[in-house]
């Protein structure tokens, strides 16, 4: 090692030691674990991620991330919720899968947090996130995005648009003719996110949700696993609505349709978070660590907002896209689901079957 060498690697820790005391923690610690960090990622130079997030909008991420990081390759795989939570058990139990999971199926990323699948990881970027999005140290929520009704702007008139869950009702009720057929909404048995959003719906809702379902099943609702295939047939009219869509995919539509609108309901707004963990059995697990921090971080988290489109979930990102930009304009009607063992109830495989025979009776009429 040369005597520049040396002194470049002095100067690397004094800066880290500096930057560790302003931020309050102790210094030589957090200066060697940063710098520790740094070389094992780069040492293991790969970081393989599942994820149900598009690519589009994940590579805005993991491009900024190679910039950052270019010493590791990232292998990104794109998968429906339920496809990436039984492939990663599968794989596992093999003996390889993925270093992270990130997916917007809440209650099945905690599962497998709860049945022993992830490990613990803490930093100053995990710090800076609400209480209700950290589980454990394990569980993280990345982002903060808001649920509600995509119809198609051409073919409903302004003052038939529902702003709240009765109004969606009432209005199913009122011009069952029009909308019979034309309706969409996850099938909360093929898609994970659906299944977590109607239970959730359950729960926060438990005085109108037997009116919600009679409603949908009187229109003949159209169920669907894909978010995609919803919001095109909501934008070609085959559809004319669509119930508890992702506002954050429907925002980038939106942005290049102008037949597709959004409405956040003003009684309650569930909010998702995609959940994030690093796994137990991970090949790269410092690269993964970086991978999370790198999301969290503010850096990160303004990515998610101005160009992924998916709401940041840190309080201190400002703008229209963050959860600071939502409550602003919702309050108190937002509902984000904590991450926690709450969204088990659901899994527990009785429940589960109970919950889908009561859903196929009302919805489907089976």
């Amino acid at each position: 090692m040369t005597m520049t060498r040396r002194r470049f690697q002095r100067g690397l820790l004094a800066g880290l030691t500096s930057a560790a005391l302003s931020l309050g923690f102790a210094a030589p610690a957090l200066a060697q674990s940063t710098a520790d960090l740094l070389a094992a990622a780069q040492k293991e130079g790969k970081l393989v991620i599942y994820g149900v997030t598009d690519n589009e909008q994940a590579n805005h991420l993991i491009r900024e991330f190679r910039v950052q990081y270019p010493g590791i390759q990232v292998e990104y795989s794109n998968m429906s919720t339920t496809e990436l939570y039984n492939r990663f058990i599968s794989e596992t139990a093999a003996g390889s899968s993925a270093d992270v999971t990130w997916s917007s199926a809440m209650d099945l990323q905690i599962k497998l947090v709860n049945d022993g699948y992830a490990q613990p990881h803490k930093s100053a970027e995990t710090a800076k996130l609400p209480e209700w999005a950290n589980w454990k140290n394990e569980a993280f929520g990345t982002t903060y995005e808001p649920i509600g009704f995509v119809y198609n702007k051409r073919l409903i008139p302004a003052a038939d648009v529902p702003q709240t869950h009765a109004d969606f009702i009432k209005l199913l009720g009122t011009q069952a003719d029009k909308f019979k057929g034309k309706v969409n909404t996850y099938d909360p048995e093929k898609s994970g996110v659906g299944f977590m959003l109607v239970t959730q719906d359950k729960q926060v809702n438990a005085a109108g949700f037997a009116d919600l379902q009679k409603a949908l099943g009187a229109v003949q609702v159209k169920v669907q696993a894909s978010t995609g295939t919803m919001m095109e047939r909501i934008a070609s009219g085959e559809n004319l609505i669509g119930y508890n869509l992702n506002a954050a995919y429907a925002l980038t539509r939106a942005a290049k349709d102008p037949s597709i609108g959004i409405v956040l309901p003003k009684d309650y707004t569930l909010v998702l978070s995609r959940v994030m963990f690093i796994a137990r059995k991970a090949r790269n697990p410092n690269a993964a660590k970086l991978w999370l921090d790198f999301v969290l971080s503010k850096k990160g988290q303004e990515i998610i907002a101005s160009k992924a489109d998916l709401y940041a979930i840190r309080p201190d990102i400002e703008g229209d896209t963050t959860a600071s930009g939502l409550k602003k304009q919702l309050g108190d009607a937002l509902r984000p689901v904590a991450i926690n063992t709450g969204l088990l109830t659901y899994l527990d495989q009785a429940k589960r079957l109970e919950f889908l025979k009561q859903w196929n009776s009302a919805v489907k009429g089976k």
